[in-house]
């Protein structure tokens, strides 16, 4: 694999993608930021990695869209170089509620982007590491995968638990190709994605059931993603860690 070291990240705006960006940078990676629609975000990601000495580009492209996706892949390795490492990290819940109350249009939206939207990515990143001679998918997956979710989004939960097993078995098909493949399963975490699902008072409702007592911070989950791309979990994949405050 190329001594160099470029990551994808889908989603990288804010919250964890954009936490991850930045320990990406710090751990010498350059870094491709996927946005959807914050332009100006996305570009304050960019020039925060800049500082650290690393190369940066912010990349508009929707996952859930399956034509944005090569285009997204080209670009980051003409402007980065070889691309060497992508985190799946873009997920969208829809709205809080019981699924009896779930649309057909919530839950398609859902698995385009979080199953759909991440499988298409991980395939174009295996072309680019075939070509490249190796490299490692962190898969963002959630403890909902785990607990079901049950009153405020099921069908994410099992969007996430496809994901898992997507994870498992795509770890074991390149394994000997030079790929790793890992998932990381955050806990709650204090980003936007509770307001986005209509509820930004979550945080404060859930905190008193996790074990330590209270939601993560993006930076806490970046760090282990970033891990998990480092030489240090070199030994690992084909597994989903969880990053979940003691759930």
């Amino acid at each position: 694999m190329s001594s160099s070291k470029t990551v994808l990240i889908t989603g990288a705006s804010r919250g964890i993608g954009a936490a991850t960006a930045l320990l990406a940078a710090r751990d010498g990676f350059d870094v491709a930021i996927n946005f959807v629609k914050d332009g100006d975000a996305a570009q304050g990601i960019v020039e925060a990695v800049r500082r650290q000495g690393r190369k940066a580009v912010a990349l508009q492209g929707d996952v859930g869209r399956p034509a944005d996706i090569p285009r997204l892949f080209d670009e980051a390795e003409k402007a980065l170089g070889p691309l060497t490492a992508l985190v799946n990290n873009t997920g969208i819940t829809g709205p809080i509620g019981p699924f009896s109350q779930t649309t057909d249009e919530t839950i398609e939206r859902v698995f385009q982007v979080n199953v759909f939207g991440a499988m298409q990515c991980a395939r174009a990143a295996l072309a680019c590491f075939q070509r490249n001679g190796g490299g490692v998918i962190v898969n963002v997956s959630s403890v909902a995968a785990r607990t079901g979710s049950p009153g405020e989004y099921v069908h994410y939960a099992a969007s996430k638990a496809a994901l898992d097993a997507f994870t498992i078995g795509l770890a074991r098909e390149v394994a000997q190709a030079g790929v790793r493949v890992c998932g990381l399963a955050p806990g709650s975490t204090l980003t936007d994605i509770h307001a986005t699902a209509g509820e930004p008072g979550r945080p404060q409702r859930v905190a008193p059931k996790i074990p330590m007592g209270r939601l993560g911070q993006p930076e806490e989950i970046a760090e282990a993603i970033v891990w998990l791309l480092s030489p240090a979990a070199s030994y690992m994949t084909g597994t989903v860690v969880q990053c979940t405050g003691g759930l």
